[in-house]
């Protein structure tokens, strides 16, 4: 008789019935004994604990994921004993080992300025955690576009510019050199006027590949600066240290053996680069590096191509280098 007569308080309760038919789950807990005063059915589907296993904050507190769990709990605990409300997203651990993103939105009762109790609402937000993630990808997609070149793939002037700014700076705060090459590829206007510009995109292709082959730490830079010319940023080395690398540029791209019956320096594709090395002071800046290498690429230039050009003593003077 007594279960017949809960039974018909529960069907003549519009509110219970409300609140069990909604996909949110409510709940309410005692903040003086810690204890469940109520949890919705609802739970049983979405995380698979009976109902009546929810029984304290410690169930609750226990079934967080293990990464979240003392965030979680620190927050509630906080927000709880301020009167504050306030909502957390957790992922909550299924009966079966698994985890389900969840969202905790919680009101905070209060009497005579003392916390009695909190009720709340558990919702399933699995499924826009899933859409945040797919988003978060492809805005990690986007920025990485932002910051390389669309034809040959390495970094653009964007990422360039940023990047030699960061190291500058802490390049001066160690006191040690920054070298930079800036790279042409020769009598690259006629390549296109006899090849094509399809063809001139391919050739562009093949020396970022190569020269992006020849850097080997980390923390070297290869950019197109724009159309024809790529800069190569090189921290923590030296002039000489940059000769030497800008030397292996030039002979890789000439052993290509890229055919360029436009060029009047050589019957293939080659590079002119010019370098530069500064240890970075409060009177020099990234500016005055790149003009100085700019100043050398046209010397460079206009002592036949296919060479390289620096400022300061050569200790190892080539037939494709003068100093």
């Amino acid at each position: 008789m007594a279960e017949d007569a809960a039974s018909r308080n529960d069907q003549d309760n519009p509110y219970k019935i409300l609140l069990e038919s909604t996909k949110a789950i409510p709940w309410k807990l005692n903040w003086v004994t810690k204890q469940f005063e109520y949890i919705g059915p609802q739970i049983e589907k979405l995380l698979g604990w009976q109902q009546d296993s929810w029984q304290t904050a410690q169930d609750w507190i226990d079934r967080i994921h293990p990464e979240e769990r003392e965030q979680t709990a620190n927050l509630c605990i906080s927000q709880s004993e301020h009167g504050i409300d306030h909502e957390a997203d957790y992922r909550a651990l299924t009966a079966d080992g698994g985890y389900v993103w969840v969202r905790d939105v919680v009101h905070v009762l209060r009497s005579e300025g003392v916390t009695t109790a909190l009720v709340g609402f558990i919702f399933d937000i699995s499924e826009r955690k899933k859409m945040e993630d797919v988003l978060m990808h492809l805005n990690k997609q986007l920025e990485s576009l932002s910051f390389h070149d669309a034809l040959t793939g390495v970094a653009n002037r964007r990422l360039y510019d940023q990047s030699m700014e960061a190291e500058w700076a802490r390049a001066q705060r160690n006191q040690l050199p920054v070298s930079l090459i800036i790279i042409d590829v020769d009598h690259f206007k006629q390549y296109n006027d006899v090849y094509g510009h399809v063809a001139g995109d391919q050739c562009l292709i093949k020396v970022a590949e190569t020269l992006k082959g020849i850097t080997r730490r980390s923390s070297d830079l290869l950019a197109r600066y724009g159309g024809e010319e790529f800069v190569l940023m090189l921290p923590d080395s030296d002039r000489k240290s940059a000769l030497v690398l800008a030397e292996k540029c030039r002979h890789a791209i000439e052993a290509l053996q890229i055919p360029h019956a436009g060029s009047a320096s050589a019957g293939v594709v080659t590079i002119s680069a010019g370098v530069s090395s500064q240890v970075p002071s409060e009177l020099l800046s990234p500016t005055k590096l790149f003009d100085t290498a700019d100043k050398m690429l046209y010397l460079a230039k206009s002592n036949g191509r296919n060479r390289i050009e620096s400022t300061g003593p050569r200790s190892e003077p080539s037939s494709k280098q003068s100093g």
